[in-house]
Formats: structure tokens, C-alpha cells, sequence
């Protein structure tokens, strides 16, 4: 059956995007600038994107104006630009047709033989990430779409003139079900995003109907119980890895070669292909290399390739990056926000050798942080001291709810908060200790905090 993202290009050649220096929408540009499409945009704000884009000829506008559409054949948004936006009612009065972000990337991603798609509920960046940093080492060329700056590249994503895009499925408001993967991957099914899908139910259908779009193979977890259900009986080929279970990739001698970072052989057939020495941290991360060896060699890399790219692998954009050094202070970001992926960003940071690990946390959605208050407050209580700001509510609105940091900070001892980030700042620097490790922790834009703090250097 024919899909909105099968036809949305035909007959298209300028396409307008709304939102153009976000980091989802500059791959997307860069890979349909690459392939001949006249690219206009518009955006509120400059910024290190924009910059780029324009370098590479585009004309970026600053404002939203009506103006701003017309000559375009296509008009893309984001699902944060606001109803009301002039550029999309103009395109209304002038039949200009509009696209969601996520309709165009399954689009893009239809646009290569090969679309290699990374789902799950955590390490998506991370394995996206791993993947693109293998193929690219190998000489493979792919296109990418990665929800995290990828050092390497220092890049959101690329255009690749080989026959893959290696592509970050996210699985909110079922963005992942734009995509027709060829290879796809499930690194896990948690609780998140229940304001949205309702029931974990409704969160393992998504996931199944995503893998289902698969139209060669589909590599699972088959540690995580969640994945294991999800794929139970799924009419597509289903190949596993795992640390524990018998699975066709399996990660063994797993060990920490120095603090909170791993090692580790993969075995396939009772054979060892190859020993992996992992340069970011986490034992989390030998699952997310797991299964990006697993999809690099799908794509026809060699072990050896496999683990030169896991080798120099360093971490994606705001997954535990260190940011630097301030009088003896250790300052790191992350974007963890869920409390699974706190628990194994916080427990990396105390097995390191630092004198204390600060929590500086901001929490996303009200509705997330309700559901999961008590989960937060336990995994949080693994740092040293825990900081915080007030909720950050993105898509919904504080008088839908009752929640507020106040009912967190109540559940871990010793606790502060705080409704700046100039206080927050403040509070951290004057109380770290040299040897101290400072993490800022958050998927909203907590990582401004951590900025402030080295421009106290």
C-alpha cells in the first residue's frame, strides 16, 4: 500500500523549512541539498547551524513571516513550531502543501536501499551514533540522522552517496512508523512516553508495528523481556544479542579495563570474532556496541572494522560528555532523563575516581515525573549531591498538574532546588570540591547550566 512518505517529494523541488537550525531538521537538509533540492528556512534564533547551512548556499531567514513560503512546493515544520506560525497559514491560503519533520524523514530514509533504523527506548544515540562512526571508518559512505552531535563529524548527520542512512527511530507520538526499515534494531522497551501511548500495552504494539515495517531483518535484545514479547511470532526474520541470554551476537569476558570503562569479546557461533575495548563509559554501552557491531557487520563490515570504530568511539553530543575543568571541578553533561538511563549514567560516574558526583538534575514533563517520582528520587540518591531545577514542561502545562521538584527534592535527603539557573550555578560552584565530578542531567536545556559553570573559569 502506498504512503504520504512514498510520493511526498514527487513532483517537488523547493522545499521551505520552518525551524531550520534545529539539530533534526540539518541533516534532513543536508542530505536533499546534496541530492539537488532548492532549500529555503526560516528560524527564530542564529546559531552554529544556521551558519552552516548558509555556507553551504542556503538562504535562512530570521522571523517567521508569511513571505517567507512563497516560491516553496513543500513546507516542513516541527511538531514544537506553534499553531498560528504566518509560514504555515500562508501555505495554507496558497495550497502549498505542509509536511510533519517526521513524514519527511521517512521520506529521506526511503530515498537510500538500505535504511538501517535504531529504536528503543534508551541508547538510541548512542548506537546510531556507533553505527554511522563503524561504517564511516570502514569507507562505507552512509547517510545519517542522529539525535546527538557526533564528534567525528561534528554533525546531527550527513548525506553518504552509499547505500545506507543509518537513521535514530524514535518511537514518540509514533514518529518511528514513518520509516520502512531494512534492517532495524529494538535496544529495549521501558516505561516512557505513557502520556502519550497511554499503556505499556500501546507502548509494545508501537514498538511491534515498527518492527513489522521491516523488510529484512530485525536484530533484538534478547536480554530486555520487553523486546522478547514484542517480536515473539513477528512475521519478519529475527536475529538476537545479548550478554546473558543465548542470542546469535553474544558480548562475553565482559569486564572494566579501567573505572566504569569495559571490555569485552563478541562471540557468534561459538566463535570469538572479536575483542572490543569501549572508550566511552557505562556498562549500558557494551549493549549499545553490541548491537551497532551486530548491524555494521549486516552492512558488511568486518569484525576488524567493527572494533576500530567501537575503539574510537568517544561518546555522542550530550551522552556523558565531558565539557571541562573548572579550579579542580570535573563538569559533564548528559541527557539522561528517564530514571533507567540516570541509574546507568550515575552509576558509571561513582565508579570513577572522583571525590564526589553531583547530580544537577532538570526534570522533563510533568506527567513523566509523576508517573516515575519515587524511581527518580531512588536512582538520584546514587550521587554524592543532587541539585535541581523546577520542571521543565516542554509540550504540557504546569496547572495540568500537581507535581512540582519540591515532591521530588521531599523524597531524597539532603536535596536542594532551585528555580534558576544562575542559582543553581552559584550553589554547585561555591560548594564543589576540587575532585569533585559535576554531571548536568537532562533532555530539556539543562546543558546551559553546565556552560555557565565553565565560564566561571
Amino acid at each position: 500500500m502506498e504512503r504520504l512518505e512514498d510520493t511526498l517529494l514527487n513532483g517537488k523541488k523547493r522545499l521551505h523549512f520552518i525551524g531550520i537550525g534545529g539539530s533534526g531538521m540539518f541533516p534532513l537538509v543536508q542530505i536533499l541539498h546534496a541530492k539537488g533540492y532548492e532549500i529555503t528556512g526560516s528560524d527564530v534564533n542564529e546559531g552554529d547551524i544556521i551558519e552552516r547551512e548558509r555556507k553551504m548556499g542556503i538562504p535562512v531567514s530570521i522571523g517567521h513571516r508569511a513571505e517567507n513560503v512563497h516560491g516553496a512546493d513543500l513546507v516542513i515544520y516541527t511538531a514544537a513550531v506553534l499553531s498560528g506560525n504566518p509560514e504555515i497559514a500562508e501555505a495554507g491560503r496558497l495550497g502549498i502543501p505542509p509536511a510533519e519533520r517526521s513524514v519527511l524523514l521517512g521520506c529521506v530514509a526511503g530515498l537510500y536501499p538500505r535504511p538501517v533504523c535504531i529504536a528503543g527506548t534508551h541508547g538510541k544515540t548512542t548506537t546510531t551514533a556507533m553505527t554511522t562512526q563503524i561504517l564511516l571508518m570502514a569507507n562505507a559512505d552512509p547517510a545519517a540522522v542522529i539525535g546527538g552531535k557526533l564528534p567525528m563529524i561534528d554533525a546531527y548527520g550527513r548525506h553518504g552517496a552509499g547505500g545506507e542512512i543509518v537513521v535514530e527511530a524514535c518511537e514518540y507520538s509514533n514518529t518511528f512508523l514513518h520509516l520502512r526499515p531494512y534492517l532495524s534494531v529494538l535496544l529495549n522497551v521501558d516505561a516512557d512516553h505513557l502520556e502519550f501511548f497511554g499503556s505499556m500495552d500501546n507502548l509494545k504494539a508501537a514498538f511491534r508495528k515498527f518492527a513489522q515495517l521491516t523488510t529484512h531483518l530485525v536484530l533484538a535484545n534478547a536480554d530486555d523481556a520487553n523486546t522478547m514479547e514484542v517480536t515473539a511470532g513477528l512475521e519478519r526474520p529475527v536475529r538476537t544479542f545479548a550478554i546473558n541470554a543465548a542470542a546469535d551476537w553474544r558480548a562475553v569476558n565482559v569486564r572494566e579495563y579501567r573505572p566504569s570503562f569495559y571490555c569485552f569479546d563478541v562471540e557468534a557461533e561459538g566463535a570469538v570474532l572479536a575483542h572490543i575495548e569501549l572508550s566511552a563509559p557505562g556498562r549500558h554501552n557494551v549493549y549499545n556496541a553490541l548491537a551497532a557491531f551486530a548491524l555494521a557487520t549486516l552492512c558488511g563490515c568486518t569484525p576488524g572494522d567493527c572494533a576500530r570504530g567501537l575503539g574510537a568511539f568517544r561518546g555522542a553530543g550530550r551522552r556523558f560528555e565531558f565539557l571541562g575543568e573548572v579550579d579542580g571541578v570535573t563538569i559533564a553533561d548528559d541527557y539522561a532523563h528517564h530514571p533507567t538511563e540516570l541509574e546507568a549514567t550515575l552509576r558509571a560516574a561513582k565508579r570513577m575516581d572522583y571525590r564526589r558526583v553531583w547530580a544537577v538534575f532538570q526534570p522533563f514533563t510533568y506527567s513523566r515525573t509523576e508517573m516515575l517520582l519515587d524511581d527518580f528520587a531512588r536512582v538520584l540518591q546514587i550521587a554524592d549531591r543532587v541539585v535541581m531545577t523546577e520542571i521543565m514542561g516542554s509540550r504540557e502545562r504546569a496547572e495540568d498538574y500537581a507535581v512540582r521538584t519540591k515532591d521530588l527534592a521531599a523524597r531524597i535527603p539532603g536535596s536542594v532546588w532551585f528555580d534558576t539557573f544562575d542559582e543553581v550555578v552559584r550553589h554547585v560552584m561555591t560548594q564543589a570540591q576540587p575532585g569533585d565530578l559535576v554531571i548536568t542531567l537532562g533532555c530539556g536545556d539543562i546543558y546551559k547550566a553546565a556552560r555557565k559553570m565553565l565560564a566561571r573559569q
